[in-house]
């Protein structure tokens, strides 16, 4: 399939950190891919968090079956549109390799843990961290730390950065892959974007993750059919495929329903992302770079996403039980950063061995408490509750 002349093109990629010759069967984009597929931080992906522990069951997702999910709507729409398929699937892989376990309660335990041990600090990205695995942390090649992507995929793994951090990155990588968010466009521009994959495979990942927490809450018994019926997007659906199924009940139902939206919001990004493109009429991906964003949903289906994700905020991801399952979760990161900096001899020597006092967020040496933090959000969700177990003598998950 030929490439739209505002898609990145491999050939004209802005190349890696370090040199290297092309492979002789695989375009650059392909390379990244096989590299994160390959990496140690993608296979500990099957056991952490997306929304329920690992422990709670063995049908809910994890960050590994939503990254798949997440790779497979955005080659989905990246094909449709003539854009690189293999860029949105290497980035959609790679966007969660630095989130903690425990989910987003791991994340802003140990972001806490940062700041109060020490208050200069800019605290824990998992985007960032996603980009210090694949530019760092990854032991994998003699002669260099990380997997040496392309700009490219690097510049979709950072989605987002404080501007402390990305200050940091600017100054070691000079109009790199930070540049957005460092410097700051002139008054009436618009904000700096990445290129469109990178775009479109953000918004795979909104698609995902509302979707899929539906089927998980449901699953879990959190979430009834009926509570469904007061969105919007969840419901029209659920109308239509009663219309052309009136018997059906149960998993069935909720699979159908589920499939019609998916389908719905796909063709959303779609037909809303292509008219964009056609009124913004870019000439090249420097072009879509300067521009506002043109992968997006209609303003309707924003809409209803938006009221969706509030639906899942108020009636899942706080419900009585994943609060107290989180807080379990959070106390756990803190006593490990605790002990771990009270007593580094308890992670492994290679760990130790990368104090050096550096706190770059590229760095492959940092100061104690970025060293402690890389090793807690390396684990997967048993791995660290073992640990727990290991360092204070009693079991706060079943494992």
């Amino acid at each position: 399939m030929s490439l739209a002349r505002y898609a990145c093109d491999p050939a004209q990629s802005r190349g890696r950190r370090y040199s290297e010759a092309p492979a002789p069967t695989r375009s650059d984009f392909q390379r990244d891919r096989d590299r994160i597929v390959h990496s140690t931080a993608f296979r500990r992906l099957v056991y952490k968090t997306q929304v329920f522990l690992n422990h709670e069951g063995d049908l809910f997702r994890t960050r590994l079956t939503h990254s798949l999910e997440v790779a497979q709507l955005g080659r989905s729409i990246a094909r449709t549109l003539q854009l690189n398929e293999d860029l949105v699937e290497a980035i959609a892989l790679a966007h969660d390799l630095g989130h903690t376990p425990f989910g987003h309660a791991g994340q802003d335990a140990l972001d806490a843990c940062l700041k109060n041990y020490n208050p200069q600090s800019a605290g824990f990205e998992h985007n960032l961290q996603s980009l210090r695995i694949v530019d760092a942390l990854e032991e994998r090649y003699p002669a260099y730390n990380g997997l040496n992507l392309t700009f490219e995929t690097r510049e979709g793994i950072l989605k987002h950065c404080s501007k402390a951090n990305a200050r940091l990155i600017e100054a070691r990588e000079p109009g790199g892959v930070a540049q957005r968010f460092a410097v700051p466009m002139p008054a009436g521009m618009p904000s700096r974007q990445p290129g469109l994959e990178a775009q479109l495979a953000n918004l795979a990942d909104e698609i995902a993750y509302n979707a899929h927490d539906i089927d998980d809450g449901v699953r879990s018994g959190l979430l009834s059919l009926a509570q469904l019926e007061d969105v919007a997007l969840f419901s029209q659906y659920q109308r239509e495929t009663l219309l052309a199924y009136p018997a059906l009940r149960g998993r069935r139902l909720l699979f159908e329903v589920i499939r019609r939206m998916l389908s719905a919001q796909v063709y959303d990004v779609i037909n809303a992302t292509r008219a964009a493109i056609q009124s913004a009429a870019p000439i090249d991906v420097q072009a879509v770079r300067q521009l506002p964003p043109l992968a997006k949903f209609s303003g309707e289906m924003a809409l209803q996403s938006a009221s969706l994700k509030r639906f899942l905020l108020q009636n899942l991801y706080r419900h009585p039980q994943v609060v107290q399952t989180t807080q379990a979760a959070q106390q756990v990161v803190r006593d490990l950063f605790e002990a771990y900096m009270g007593d580094p001899a308890q992670m492994p020597q290679a760990h130790i061995d990368r104090f050096d006092g550096i706190d770059a967020p590229q760095a492959a040496g940092a100061k104690p408490e970025r060293v402690v933090a890389d090793y807690i959000a390396g684990m997967t969700d048993r791995f660290a509750a073992k640990e727990h177990e290991r360092l204070k003598g009693r079991a706060v998950f079943p494992v």
